[in-house]
């Protein structure tokens, strides 16, 4: 059984005394986020949690606790996009966060860590030469401690769609689409992300998408999955389930079990799915 921790939330940033906590309990209890009567409880003891799966902004907790969590097997998702303070609100500060992917890929190794630039937001204020720049900038910080990089695009999900829309009628941002009419990938879309792969590349760093609907491989971009069941492999051989059912139609991710809940999450972070 595979561990998220969490999709939901950043439990690495904001919770990881209580993930601790229930770590050595060898235990955690789920609730259903669609029906809060529904709980269930997870065994996170390391004969049966196989991989634990860690999404977060902030691994400086990680990094603290790694001895602690020699038990099990992990590996760790980090978010740095290095947006405004107008779209991330309560980012960490960008150089104790690269310091800390550094240290920490000299105690578990640069393959168990995934920099994610994502999401694509796509705006007055993050435009092409915004992205270029700043993805060139991150990737010189960061190519040498972290085994790839996962790109997405910005999707609309309602929360997100009403907060940027009070946003734009304020006069404070304007978000422009990814795709046409038909959901197609814009050429201006498609020649950014091609930009980025070619940056990622030269720096010797493997890019990959996270649940993009078209083929991105003409552009130097793979077909990817957070949770990752050939990476699991890699690393330790193990063979793990099929792809989770309970995501969107284009993820590639294999099954697991989410421990985190909506709506915990404080950063406040504007284009948020989980935020409530």
């Amino acid at each position: 059984m595979i561990i998220s921790v969490s999709r939901r939330c950043d439990i690495p940033r904001f919770q990881f005394d209580w993930f601790i906590e229930r770590l050595y309990a060898g235990f955690a209890e789920a609730v259903n986020p669609y029906n809060p009567n529904q709980i269930r409880r997870v065994s996170l003891l390391s004969e049966d949690a196989e991989v634990l799966v860690f999404w977060t902004r902030d691994p400086r907790h990680i990094l603290a606790q790694a001895e602690r969590l020699g038990e099990w097997r992990f590996y760790v998702m980090i978010t740095l996009t290095g947006y405004p303070f107008l779209l991330e609100p309560s980012a960490p500060e960008e150089g104790e966060i690269t310091g800390a992917i550094r240290e920490l890929a000299g105690i578990i190794g640069p393959k168990r860590l995934i920099w994610r630039y994502d999401p694509l937001v796509f705006s007055d204020c993050t435009d092409e030469d915004f992205h270029q720049r700043n993805f060139k900038r991150l990737t010189g910080a960061l190519k040498a401690s972290v085994g790839r990089v996962i790109i997405s695009l910005y999707d609309e999900y309602a929360g997100a769609r009403r907060r940027i829309a009070r946003m734009e009628k304020e006069g404070r941002i304007c978000v422009f689409p990814w795709t046409d009419g038909d959901g197609r990938l814009l050429p201006r879309t498609r020649a950014l992300l091609a930009a980025l792969a070619e940056i990622a590349g030269a720096a010797g760093l493997p890019v990959y998408s996270c649940a993009e609907g078209e083929e991105l491989g003409a552009l130097g971009i793979q077909r990817g999955a957070c949770i990752d069941s050939s990476l699991i492999e890699e690393l330790w051989g193990l063979t793990v389930g099929g792809k989770d059912r309970n995501q969107r139609p284009q993820c590639g991710c294999a099954t697991s079990v989410d421990i985190g809940r909506y709506g915990d999450c404080p950063a406040g972070c504007v284009y948020c799915y989980a935020s409530r």
